[in-house]
């Protein structure tokens, strides 16, 4: 996984092929072949890993016994310390154009995206619920509008060369959201 995170890293997802993959692994392609039946099957097992870590991140945010804002905080700052630690993660992740004819890839991407909103939702309608977030919008909605700035923010970093530090600026990001969605002063915004 993590030489074909490399080589889309250095190549785009265009460049994970097995010949090259086999090469940089310095295997051959038949022994690939013995794991994998095709580029398909090696991005879907790298989206099968980011859906479980993923998982295990909004799964630990959900249980926190702190307020719903610092539990959204959370996940985005470990999601931008995920892509900080691994661009190569974004060209597959946010790839649903590249993916728009292979239907178990974008089956996957889709089962990502619908969880995590299904999963914000929840969190943004407890903070509605404990006074903390603003209700006059659906928690559906509020957890769309996050995770598309998240999305575009991911794009916008990569588009830039990963020129900046996607950690500070993440911070920035997810203060601004904050006084976009928390209810009235109910708490100082950190």
């Amino acid at each position: 996984m993590d030489t074909a995170l490399n080589l889309i890293g250095q190549r785009g997802i265009q460049g994970l092929t097995i010949k090259n993959l086999s090469k940089e692994i310095g295997i051959s392609e038949p022994a690939i072949y013995r794991h994998y039946d095709s580029k398909i099957d090696i991005l879907l097992a790298i989206l099968d890993v980011f859906r479980q870590n993923t998982e295990k991140l909004y799964d630990n945010a959900s249980k926190k016994d702190i307020p719903a804002p610092e539990r959204l905080s959370l996940i985005f700052s470990r999601h931008f310390d995920t892509f900080s630690e691994n661009p190569a993660l974004i060209p597959v992740i946010f790839s649903e154009e590249v993916f728009r004819g292979e239907e178990g890839l974008m089956d996957k991407v889709s089962e990502i995206i619908t969880r995590n909103i299904r999963t914000l939702s929840g969190i943004i309608k407890e903070g509605q619920k404990n006074n903390e977030i603003r209700d006059d919008i659906d928690a559906g909605h509020i957890a769309v509008i996050i995770m598309g700035s998240l999305r575009l923010f991911i794009k916008k970093w990569q588009f830039a060369g990963y020129s900046y530090d996607i950690k500070r600026e993440g911070r920035k990001l997810v203060k601004s959201l904050k006084r976009l969605i928390i209810k009235g002063n109910s708490y100082e915004i950190n």
